[in-house]
């Protein structure tokens, strides 16, 4: 029973050792979240700069945002997210929604936010906040919806760099 027993904590020991030698552990929320952030910063600006300017002002119907305002929205929406969730006032939005205006806008806000998440607590993750509607939901699940909508709108800049035959960048995960 001793030696099963030892042999048990030899391999969760081992095992925690090649977890901890391959990156963050798969708890680590903080980490992950930062390195998929950066990410999504990357790939979301390589999307912005793929596009021409003369096509920030298009729209592929008249009830969309153009080029440019959907790109600026992402950072506004992500400042406005990760201000909720510290409790501080986001960023102000520039005017324009031409391409030097919005790329520095988006950049902007990418590493503003992610200053703001290094600097947060777990209080302010499980701090409960209102999301309009009469709904609300915690801190992390703000940030986990600022995630998804950056990539929401982003797939939907894609479909506009692909109505210009353009073609998007690859995303590298």
């Amino acid at each position: 029973m001793k030696a099963i027993l030892t042999g048990l904590l030899t391999v969760s020991f081992l095992a925690g050792m090649a977890a901890a030698a391959n990156g963050p552990a798969g708890n680590d929320f903080k980490a992950l979240f930062a390195k998929h952030w950066q990410i999504s910063k990357e790939f979301t600006l390589a999307v912005a700069e793929a596009m021409p300017g003369e096509f920030y002002n298009f729209k592929p119907n008249p009830e969309e945002m153009s080029f440019g305002e959907l790109m600026s929205h992402i950072a506004q929406s992500n400042s406005e997210a990760f201000a909720n969730v510290a409790d501080i006032e986001p960023l102000p939005v520039p005017e324009g929604y031409d391409k030097r205006t919005v790329i520095k806008f988006l950049n902007d806000s990418f590493d503003w936010c992610a200053k703001q998440f290094a600097a947060m607590t777990p209080a302010q993750f499980d701090r409960m906040l209102n999301i309009g509607e009469g709904r609300q939901a915690n801190g992390f699940e703000v940030l986990c919806w600022a995630f998804t909508d950056t990539a929401h709108h982003r797939g939907q800049a894609e479909v506009y760099m692909r109505v210009k035959n353009i073609k998007p960048p690859r995303y590298v995960f």
